[in-house]
């Protein structure tokens, strides 16, 4: 049976934004950016709080998976929640809790207390990413949309660039509790600041149609990307045919299967789904998709090649990296320039081939390559990303009718983060099978006697000479085995690039199904 249609009147984005919404919203973008940059950090850290807690190695992971996957589950509910509380209590809200996570997580005396909070941290992170986003178009009229969805978009993808800096700067000159004490005096300020400049606004106000919850609607979104997001994390390390990830990937089908059977024909929804209907928001939840895949890609590849190959600290990886981030506020208003002036499905094309062509410029990397090397790779990447974000954003959203805008920012959010997810499970899975069949040859070239090989990985001429030929003792192994494993991790690596990239390039095509996106109509309205 048809679903009535019983929608609230469309709440169209404003003719005029007055100072207080930008004010009130630069604030709202200050919390998100706190969460974003607090993974980062925190992964940046992970030995030094492994040490400080004394957490078996096996179990250090869980430190950013339980706040990953917390907050993988928040996304969608955000326009749940928006309809229950309104945006700016619920961004209170959230900001606040995420605050005194943050604070509960400083004071961790064990493991099970900082996993407990980390969870609180990443429910309430999560929900900070899609409710900025839909802000955009609630609090804001068409012209201006571009120069807010980019102060948002620099927000968001900011915070991973500039994250092993600042992770490495907090780690070398004060103890572990600051990764988590940084968050107190920004998310205090944006709680207050937008509690009070947002106060009155109707478009954050307004608390829309109050579903009732869907218990087991949300038992099954819950199980679906729970454990999506674990299966993908143990894919690398167990086998993507492993009974453990078999099962785990097997039960994330049939939960959501059972989700969208039982939300797309419900009454009262838990997370939208009809925006799925839309052609122009189905095709923007691929582009967010990629996005994330190549975006998390490349900042786990980078660190990733710098830390094991180069062997540089955190706080030098993070100075390195900075390139991207200084590309990307420079490109930033070219992007807003070019994004008020030129149909959004170019744009997008140009924006994802561009980070394409950057993701395939570091394909090449030797054992050598460092900073210069990777100077261009980086600034173009930095360029591309936010014409990655903007046109899509909008070819996404902008269709949609204001009392979906919230429920589709959450899944178009969702979308960025579980192509991250699928992302960093596929990077890892091709680079340790690679470097494992690599270094299986490089042994068996050594073995053979080749001394190109040998001086390639660093082992001296004359000491390969001596030893041709000649029995290998443990010492020699154990001497050989470092540098075979790093060698070996240099072709694994541009493999994983070229994985992102050719993914990035591919996804093109879909623009050719996009409908163009009406800019004289307010978003908002459909």
């Amino acid at each position: 049976m048809a679903r009535p249609e019983t929608p609230p009147a469309a709440v169209a984005a404003p003719d005029m934004a007055g100072p207080r919404a930008w004010a009130g919203f630069t604030f709202m973008c200050i919390g998100m950016f706190m969460a974003i940059l607090d993974i980062q950090i925190v992964a940046t850290s992970l030995p030094t709080i492994q040490a400080a807690l004394k957490i078996a190695p096996d179990r250090m992971v869980w430190i950013q998976t339980a706040y990953l996957t917390a907050e993988i589950v928040a996304i969608p509910l955000t326009g749940y929640l928006t309809g229950l509380l309104g945006m700016r209590r619920l961004f209170v809200g959230a900001v606040t809790l995420f605050t005194l996570a943050s604070l509960g997580c400083a004071m961790s005396g064990g493991f099970e207390s900082l996993i407990a909070w980390r969870v609180v941290q990443g429910f309430s992170g999560g929900v900070l990413i899609p409710i900025v986003f839909s802000a955009v178009f609630l609090l804001f009229p068409e012209r201006v949309q571009g120069t807010a969805t980019t102060i948002a978009g620099v927000a968001a993808v900011l915070a991973p660039t500039i994250g092993p800096i600042v992770g490495g700067y907090v780690t070398q000159a004060y103890s572990w509790h600051w990764l988590f004490l940084v968050n107190i005096v920004p998310g205090v300020v944006s709680a207050i600041a937008a509690a009070i400049l947002l106060r009155g606004n109707a478009a954050t106000e307004r608390a829309g149609v109050r579903r009732p919850i869907d218990l087991p609607a949300l038992v099954l979104l819950a199980t679906a990307l729970v454990a999506l997001q674990i299966g993908l994390k143990d894919a690398p390390g167990f086998g993507w045919g492993s009974p453990r990830v078999a099962g785990l990937l097997v039960l994330s089908l049939v939960a959501a299967a059972g989700f969208v059977w039982r939300t797309w024909g419900a009454r009262a929804p838990l997370v939208e789904l009809r925006c799925l209907a839309d052609r122009n928001f189905a095709i923007g939840c691929v582009f967010s998709f990629v996005l994330g895949f190549g975006l998390f890609g490349s900042t786990y590849l980078m660190p990733f090649f710098l830390g094991l190959v180069r062997e540089h600290g955190a706080l030098r990886i993070g100075e390195i990296m900075l390139a991207t981030g200084i590309t990307q506020l420079v490109a930033a208003p070219v992007a807003v320039w070019a994004e008020r002036r030129f149909d959004s499905r170019w744009l997008t094309a140009f924006g994802f081939a561009l980070f394409g062509f950057g993701l395939l410029l570091s394909t090449r990397q030797t054992a050598a390559t460092d900073f210069d090397e990777m100077m261009v790779p980086q600034m173009v990447r930095g360029a591309a990303i936010m014409f990655c974000l903007l046109p899509p954003t909008r070819m996404a959203l902008g269709r949609l009718p204001a009392h979906l805008v919230a429920d589709g920012s959450g899944l178009f959010n969702l979308m960025r983060n579980l192509g991250g997810a699928v992302g960093l499970a596929l990077v890892d899975t091709v680079i340790f099978s690679r470097a494992a069949t690599e270094g299986r040859t490089i042994a068996a070239k050594l073995q053979a006697g080749d001394v190109g090989t040998a001086v390639g990985i660093g082992i001296p001429r004359d000491a390969f000479l001596e030893q041709r030929g000649q029995p290998v003792d443990e010492f020699t192994t154990e001497m050989v085995r470092p540098l075979v494993e790093k060698a070996a991790l240099v072709p694994a690596i541009n493999a994983a690039w070229l994985l992102c990239g050719v993914l990035t390039l591919v996804v093109l095509v879909a623009v050719l199904w996009v409908r163009r996106v009406d800019r004289d109509r307010p978003a908002g309205l459909h």
